[in-house]
């Protein structure tokens, strides 16, 4: 709980993406335990579908109509949840995978870019635009949903994949380097950065066949965003294990 000015409210979470799969799931997670959850959606009436679904459970979830891609829509949705005192915790789970089984040689220019947009750049935003609001509470928790697919290990060894969606996997090697630099920049005062590999999970990304729930998918995000203050920075996980980079 965050105390401003002498009242105690409760803290609040955004969920970036959190209209479907994973995002969705993190958001019930984080409700469930009592946090103020607002989610992101370029897509208004998911984003309102989704909060009607969770608020029909007896969760408290708001929405925010925002583009990650437009730097005037961040800072713009964190002044209005500046207002509730936060945001305490971020999880730029916004995500897209364009270049799904194309060759890194093949791969368009274009879609690289529109990649990085979202994957990267709004991540970045988002996180920038956060952390001063969070050093104000001396407190703050940030997940990035990675993948294992921007692991070096996992790119240099192949598994099959040679250079194949090349842009999805580079933008979350980009992602695992703005975790590790923040985390850097913001140790000793409370906030802690952390990303996740969610493994391949039954969503409209992962696929029917995929081995894990969305539920298990979740898990070790919202673990790492409800975490206690002795708890990891700057690490990567999956499982609630820490794996390499």
């Amino acid at each position: 709980m965050n105390k401003v000015d002498g009242p105690v409210v409760k803290r609040v979470a955004v969920v970036t993406g959190g209209n479907r799969g994973i995002g969705k799931e993190i958001a019930r997670q984080l409700a469930a335990k009592g946090l103020q959850v607002i989610i992101t959606s370029r897509d208004e009436g998911r984003g309102r579908s989704a909060v009607q679904e969770l608020l029909a459970t007896g969760l408290h979830v708001k929405l925010q109509v925002a583009d990650v891609h437009e730097i005037g829509d961040v800072a713009r949705m964190m002044e209005r949840i500046q207002s509730d005192y936060g945001p305490d915790v971020l999880v730029n789970n916004a995500g897209v995978i364009l270049d799904r089984g194309v060759s890194v040689l093949d791969v368009g220019e274009s879609v690289v870019r529109q990649t990085l947009e979202t994957n990267f750049f709004g991540a970045l935003r988002m996180t920038q635009a956060a952390i001063p609001l969070m050093k104000k509470h001396h407190y703050g928790r940030i997940v990035n949903i990675s993948s294992g697919l921007g692991a070096f290990e996992i790119m240099q060894d192949g598994y099959g994949l040679k250079g194949s969606s090349s842009a999805y996997r580079i933008s979350k090697t980009m992602l695992n380097a703005l975790t590790c630099l923040v985390s850097q920049e913001v140790a000793g005062i409370g906030i802690k950065v952390n990303a996740v590999c969610p493994g391949r999970v039954q969503t409209d990304m992962g696929g029917e066949d995929a081995p894990l729930t969305v539920a298990e998918g979740a898990d070790t995000a919202v673990w790492l965003a409800t975490m206690e203050d002795d708890g990891p920075g700057g690490e990567y996980f999956r499982e609630r294990r820490r794996i390499a980079w």
